[in-house]
């Protein structure tokens, strides 16, 4: 079950500052090793934290306006603080689909001058980009961090498992728990719109949530027996689903998830870390581990 951040926190700078400690750990043990070690960021935005990113409004049809400021300003920052680490890392690949934060991105080349031939700006789809870049390259002598921090439901399953495929990719996985899947899931299964479930299928790469979110019902009417399915999933559920389709495809998946609210206390995100890499999950989970449970 995933651990729950204390009622109004600043949980935005929690989630920052635990990712910030996994890099650091990481990069301190990779330099050391023959590899050739990367920091991905798939959602860059501008890499300021003063900066917001802007939300595709589109998709968030679902969500409240209080709670779109909220992730606005949650989704900031994670680039340039991964610049900040030290020592540093072999290579940093930024990846942001927004043309306008694609070029106030690039100005970390003058902010971080040590370390601006060591940056690649990639200005596309974070899904695309990334299965080419794990199905395409060769990752025998290849590590690499990969933070996926989406707006809403961007990220699809075949992205998830094309990053698992790679079996050098540590994972931090910022899951649309609340402000995603537990909004699409109506009371009733026939309620959902095709368009909607067709999202839960595409991010949770299986339709076994209908089975599993929903348990069916008979009610006696005037013309006899009618069946259907109810929505049986709170949060927990909805969390530890998320976990077994991770540990269906990584080599380890951290046990402790945290689960991140905002200020009204509603679950937002669940913060996941999932290993790839066969040999190095056992030591890459225990220090994840440690660092969701402070």
């Amino acid at each position: 079950m995933a651990k729950g951040h204390k009622f109004g926190g600043d949980w935005t700078a929690d989630k920052l500052e635990r990712v910030e400690k996994y890099l650091k750990a990481y990069a301190v043990i990779m330099n050391k090793k023959q590899f050739s070690f990367a920091y991905i960021d798939a959602f860059a935005g501008t890499g300021y934290r003063e900066e917001k990113k802007i939300l595709d409004k589109s998709q968030l049809v679902i969500f409240q306006e209080t709670e779109i400021a909220e992730i606005e300003q949650y989704s900031e920052g994670s680039a340039r603080l991964a610049l900040e680490v030290n020592p540093g890392f072999k290579k940093y690949v930024f990846i942001e689909k927004s043309k306008k934060h694609f070029v106030e991105l690039q100005k970390l080349k003058g902010e971080f001058p040590d370390k601006a031939k060591k940056m690649e700006f990639i200005n596309a789809d974070a899904n695309s980009y990334l299965l080419d870049l794990c199905n395409n390259r060769k990752w025998q002598n290849c590590r690499a961090v990969m933070f996926l921090d989406p707006y809403g439901m961007q990220v699809e399953w075949e992205t998830i498992k094309a990053i698992a495929n790679t079996e050098a990719i540590d994972l931090w996985y910022l899951f649309p728990l609340g402000i995603g899947i537990n909004r699409l899931l109506k009371k009733k299964v026939e309620d959902i719109p095709p368009a909607w479930a067709s999202k839960l299928d595409n991010i949770l790469g299986t339709t076994e949530w209908r089975t599993v979110f929903y348990r069916a019902t008979s009610e006696e009417t005037l013309f006899g027996a009618e069946t259907g399915f109810i929505k049986d999933a709170d949060f927990s559920k909805i969390s530890d689903f998320v976990m077994q389709r991770l540990n269906s495809i990584f080599s380890g998946v951290a046990k402790n998830p945290l689960l991140l609210r905002n200020s009204k206390n509603n679950p937002l995100y669940l913060l996941c870390f999932a290993s790839g890499n066969p040999r190095g999950a056992s030591i890459a989970i225990k220090i994840a581990q440690d660092i969701l449970k402070r």
